[in-house]
């Protein structure tokens, strides 16, 4: 929670909608109604993992860009591109593999092999 703000936090009132919208509509009789209310309920789930990772995400990104000696994904997409970095192929694909870890961590876990 951020000041001047008290509960519900952010997390709280995302919950709260999404709880919502998973329950409120799962018995609708109509299928395009469960379809879209499933579609908004991921999409909640998807925001609540974005505010609960992302700040500790970012930092390990950019963390990852300035090991590898470029500012931001753009540069390092160049570099790739030119194939100025082909000599530090493994560095760079251990780092592009974090990269996308994280990014599942968030729009679907679910797509993570254990």
């Amino acid at each position: 929670m951020t000041a001047p703000h008290d509960r519900p936090t952010v997390p709280e009132l995302l919950e709260a909608v999404r709880e919502f919208v998973e329950a409120g509509f799962a018995e609708s009789a109509e299928a395009r109604v469960r379809f879209h209310a499933r579609v908004a309920a991921n999409v909640l789930c998807i925001v609540e993992r974005e505010l609960a990772l992302g700040a500790e995400q970012q930092r390990a990104h950019e963390a990852r860009l300035r090991a590898l000696g470029f500012r931001d994904d753009a540069a390092l997409a160049a570099a790739i591109k030119s194939r100025s970095v082909d000599d530090r192929y493994d560095e760079i694909a251990r780092a592009v593999r974090d990269s996308i870890h994280d990014k599942l961590l968030v729009a679907n876990p679910g797509y993570i092999e254990i």
